[in-house]
């Protein structure tokens, strides 16, 4: 089976495409050949930039494929010109959409593929949800053989997912203080990237995921507080955390309080029953305890590995002073 991967070396999609290569999938990258994570061998490198029509083109030549899957469009336009490129030239192009898309906060738990998508905190979700509208209208009108795929929150090695990464591991292994929005007793889902691929491989030429979306996380429901206390663990470091509304952070830096009002402010559960239906062999196997010993294993292998972004850094004192204060 040929497949092309739009991307397919970042935080998630680098784990598809080793599975995939390793299921016997013929597979062709099309990138800008700017990354610095290997590409899984024997791929195909197609070198062209997805943005420009024109160099995505001539990269593709004459290629048709049974399944593609673009893991960087984040805008209707970038779907229009995958609708241009690939219409009669695939048998299934698979969207990577975002769980942040679902309703915000949702009105009820555990989501499901049918809870209602509307998130209007978050320009990233919102964005994602025009692209779903505009592909499943293509599917609709033009028979366009989408299937929809929404992560949640999920991690490689390289990626600590707390605000800053290394700059909160750096605080608590200088004993400083750290910020939790929140209590910090709302539920969240972190699914490692192999664990994802697990599921996501086994879409890949399923003719009954056309027209459906999917999500796939794993079922280890944690706190954040949990969140923070198995990555000081892991640093060997001690957790002491400051509370400080979601909003509160917002006002004080609108960048993190768009993630936190539009995302991790809520629990957010899944029903994994659809992908389990479909791909029997799914299971997420990696507790993130275990992760994140593989993440601090990485960043402490690598001094260059270790930055801290001052800024933040000041910020979160501040918050913190100002929060005492109060």
């Amino acid at each position: 089976m040929k497949v092309l991967f739009i991307g397919g070396t970042g935080i998630i999609s680098s784990a598809c495409s080793a599975l995939a290569v390793e299921r016997g999938f013929e597979l062709y990258l099309l990138n800008r050949g700017q990354t610095a994570r290997p590409l899984p061998a024997g791929a195909h490198i197609l070198q062209g930039d997805i943005r420009d029509q024109a160099s995505a083109s001539r990269a593709l030549g004459k290629l048709e494929f049974d399944v593609v899957v673009n893991w960087i469009a984040f805008a209707p336009e970038h779907i229009e010109t995958d609708l241009a490129l690939f219409q009669g030239r695939t048998q299934q192009y698979i969207f990577i959409s975002s769980a942040s898309a679902y309703q915000t906060p949702p009105a009820s738990l555990p989501v499901t593929e049918s809870t209602p998508l509307d998130n209007p905190y978050w320009h990233y979700s919102q964005a994602k949800i025009a692209c779903e509208t505009r592909l499943m209208r293509a599917y609709q009108e033009a028979r366009f053989p989408v299937t929809i795929v929404r992560p949640s929150h999920t991690y490689d090695r390289t990626m600590i997912p707390l605000e800053g990464r290394y700059t909160a591991i750096n605080r608590m292994r200088q004993g400083k203080p750290v910020i939790v929005h929140g209590d910090g007793t709302s539920l969240w889902v972190l699914t490692h990237h192999r664990d994802f691929a697990k599921g996501f491989v086994g879409l890949l030429g399923n003719s009954h995921a056309i027209g459906q979306a999917f999500h796939i996380t794993s079922d280890e429901w944690l706190t954040w507080n949990q969140i923070f206390e198995i990555m000081a663990q892991a640093a060997g470091a001690t957790a002491r955390m400051v509370h400080i509304s979601s909003d509160i952070i917002a006002k004080a830096n609108p960048d993190w309080g768009a993630g936190l009002l539009g995302d991790k402010a809520h629990s957010m559960i899944f029903d994994n029953s659809k992908i389990k239906r479909l791909v029997p062999d799914f299971a997420a196997t990696i507790p993130f305890s275990h992760g994140a010993r593989e993440i601090m294993a990485w960043y402490d292998a690598d001094p260059a590995r270790q930055v801290v972004n001052d800024a933040l850094d000041r910020q979160m004192d501040e918050l913190i002073a100002a929060y005492g204060a109060a």
